[in-house]
């Protein structure tokens, strides 16, 4: 997935230290991202679910906030949030946080190879607030803890090992994690209103016990180039988004996705989508809504996000009018999908099989509004690759 933008980054990545902050004026950057046709055209009406989908899309439920998963005999959580998805044999799992305080965690549900439902079960208990999270490349879950110091904990997806807090991820308002295995570090957002962009780098790869935690330093615009510091203390005693002089501040961070060379994430607070260019060391913005032009922004309430093998952005709402939108590799923003009759809820958890043929979500509070009543959804369509 080579999208335009990481490309023109990367051209530009070898002046970055002779032009230092002039980069900043945003000269050197194209445009975000404005609405268009999506690839797969316009929305039909609701279908029995409620969800407004393309043409050779169809949805299911999967799962009810307090009621048992079909088929097996566990309950699903309340307030169902950030998720992930991982092969198993012929099939796959789906993980999916828990956004309750106290008593958040995280559960799974496992599919056979052909989307059936064969079991669901709790990896994560006794935690709070576990809004977002990420996958690792050694197949584990980072569930991270959306409450002031909270910390980050990595669960196993099959539920066979017990979940493990990883302090060193440093204590704060947790909300996504990306890994990028090419520079061997674990990308975190920060839901504060003047929250900062962290990557954490490990000791040794593929083991959380130790590494250091730091911020992302760079000037006060929309794009250019960045450097990393070190947070002297992660456990948060002095909070971690203050210890830094310089450090970036973002207006919410939320979801957080990596692929080639570029860590996407987003922050509520001005409906932006950012990219960092990890090549390059630049960030740029990837999608604003306050900078569409000719129409009504398509996309608002940024929160979750994830891609397909074909480049595509999937960013879901939090508010806005319950949709998922996506961001073409050529600088579309369209709506994929839509939820009607839920105003009162959010859209979370976004996540491809791993075959990209099935997409997983959540509406956070349903048609109650309530965090009892969670809906966990599939899509089956014709996802392009």
């Amino acid at each position: 997935m080579e999208r335009r933008t990481f490309l023109r980054a990367a051209a530009i990545g070898g002046s970055s230290a002779v032009l230092g902050g002039t980069l900043w004026r945003g000269a050197a950057y194209a445009a975000p991202a404005q609405p268009g046709t999506g690839p797969y055209g316009a929305l039909g009406a609701p279908n029995a679910n409620g969800i407004r989908l393309p043409g050779g899309f169809t949805s299911r439920v999967i799962a009810r906030s307090g009621q048992t998963v079909s088929g097996t005999s566990y309950t699903w959580h309340n307030a169902p949030d950030g998720g992930a998805c991982y092969a198993d044999g012929t099939g796959w799992i789906y993980v999916s946080n828990s956004e309750i305080n106290p008593s958040g965690g995280t559960s799974a549900v496992k599919f056979s190879t052909a989307g059936a439902i064969t079991g669901a079960y709790r990896i994560l208990s006794s935690t709070r607030q576990n809004c977002a999270g990420g996958k690792t490349p050694w197949n584990t879950w980072l569930s991270c803890e959306e409450v002031d110091r909270g910390y980050v904990y990595e669960t196993d997806p099959w539920g066979v090992t017990a979940a493990v807090r990883r302090d060193a991820l440093g204590r704060f308002k947790h909300e996504a994690a990306a890994a990028d295995p090419v520079r061997q570090v674990i990308y975190l957002t920060e839901d504060e209103t003047n929250g900062c962009f962290y990557r954490f780098r490990p000791t040794t790869w593929g083991s959380l016990t130790s590494g250091t935690l730091e911020v992302l330093v760079a000037g006060t615009g929309t794009s250019g180039p960045v450097t990393w510091a070190a947070v002297p203390d992660p456990t948060g005693a002095t909070a971690t988004r203050n210890q830094v002089s310089g450090a970036k501040r973002f207006n919410g961070g939320e979801g957080c996705h990596y692929a080639d060379n570029t860590c996407w994430f987003t922050t509520k607070g001005d409906n932006r989508v950012w990219q960092y260019n990890a090549a390059a060391q630049t960030i740029e913005l990837a999608y604003d809504d306050s900078l569409v032009t000719g129409g009504t922004a398509p996309l608002t309430g940024v929160d979750n996000v994830t891609g397909s093998s074909s480049g595509d952005l999937f960013v879901a709402e939090d508010g806005g009018n319950m949709e998922i939108c996506l961001i073409t590799p050529d600088d579309v923003v369209a709506p994929f999908l839509r939820i009607d009759g839920q105003s009162s809820s959010e859209i979370t958890g976004p996540a491809f099989s791993p075959d990209g043929t099935r997409l997983y979500f959540s509406s956070q509070r349903g048609t109650s509004g309530s965090s009892s009543g969670g809906i966990t959804y599939e899509v089956t369509g014709p996802f392009r690759s």
